[in-house]
């Protein structure tokens, strides 16, 4: 498992390369990045969602702009290379948010010198993703139950499915994200006394390998580019 510190850098190194212009030349390498952390994971589907993913964005962004010269083809293409580029760094993401609990997040940062305002917020995100994930689930379970959900509902009232599933999923995600910044500060975590980790990070192994492979996929997508 990564150290969190590492996961870290290597997201935020990897959100920088692909959103700067340019930033096409080094999706291969962030996809390629995704799909190892994922089989690290055991993620299986992920390692094969992932390389789909980013070809269908890639097919739309680059081959459905060639086939017709139409302006609504051209922002179809553009959003789909953004697109394409968020899916690419999604895979890191993902990972982190599956692997690293609060709990080691909130240690690596502090060993790392962190300012807590930034910690606190981490944590925050850590634990509000998952729970914004399950409370999408429990609305469309519960319009689907009203015989609100499913893709016939959505075409017969598109405006009114969306109101359905928007305003309930809203209400949720602010409630659920007071609890959790209550429940973050509960836990000592704005408090400007620093607290002692049970299992204090440390680099290994993992975060080893990780670098080198970034090192050499970035040096890879830097010779690629050059001899392009």
């Amino acid at each position: 498992m990564l150290d969190p510190r590492t996961g870290v850098v290597l997201l935020l190194t990897a959100s920088i390369a692909i959103m700067a212009p340019g930033g096409l030349w080094y999706v291969p390498a962030t996809l390629v990045a995704g799909v190892l952390l994922a089989v690290v994971e055991r993620a299986w589907k992920r390692v094969l969602g992932l390389p789909a993913a980013a070809a269908l964005a890639a097919a739309v962004a680059f081959l459905l702009p060639a086939a017709a010269p139409w302006p609504v083809l051209g922002v179809v293409g553009v959003t789909a290379e953004f697109t394409l580029r968020l899916i690419a760094v999604g895979g890191i993401a993902v990972h982190l948010v599956r692997t690293i609990p609060p709990t080691r997040f909130t240690a690596a940062l502090r060993a790392a010198r962190v300012p807590s305002a930034f910690t606190v917020s981490g944590a925050v995100m850590l634990r509000f993703a998952p729970t914004i994930v399950s409370e999408a689930q429990a609305v469309r379970d519960a319009m689907r139950l009203r015989g609100l959900g499913g893709w016939a509902a959505m075409l017969r009232r598109p405006l009114r499915a969306i109101e359905y599933f928007t305003v309930p999923l809203m209400a949720s995600s602010l409630r659920a994200a007071e609890d959790l910044s209550a429940s973050a500060l509960l836990r000592g975590l704005g408090s400007e006394a620093r607290p002692t980790a049970m299992h204090p990070p440390r680099l290994g192994p993992m975060d080893a390998a990780a670098a080198g492979v970034a090192v050499l996929l970035a040096v890879a997508t830097l010779v690629w580019r050059v001899s392009a």
